[in-house]
């Protein structure tokens, strides 16, 4: 394939916009990783934390299906107390 000018341009310009972003994605992906360290030094539970993380993230409606199918799912195997079941 051969690029004249301004199309070799825009694929340097778009290649080093995506390098930028992977970069930019990465420190972000540091920091994460820097929060997590410290709130397990302050003895937060890590899979606690994701859990909710990944739960806020979703609509109330699909979190509330989602907890239900749980509930009814531990209910039927005897994991409940036996005031929730």
């Amino acid at each position: 394939m051969d690029f004249e000018g301004s199309s070799r341009e825009h694929l340097r310009s778009f290649i080093e916009r995506i390098e930028r972003l992977d970069e930019e994605k990465k420190a972000i992906a540091d920091d994460i990783r820097e929060v997590f360290a410290e709130a397990k030094t302050m003895g937060f539970d890590l899979k606690a934390l994701r859990t909710i993380i990944r739960m806020r993230k979703q609509e109330p409606h699909k979190r509330e299906e989602e907890e239900a199918i749980l509930t009814t799912y531990l209910a039927a195997l005897g994991m409940l107390p036996e005031e929730e079941a």
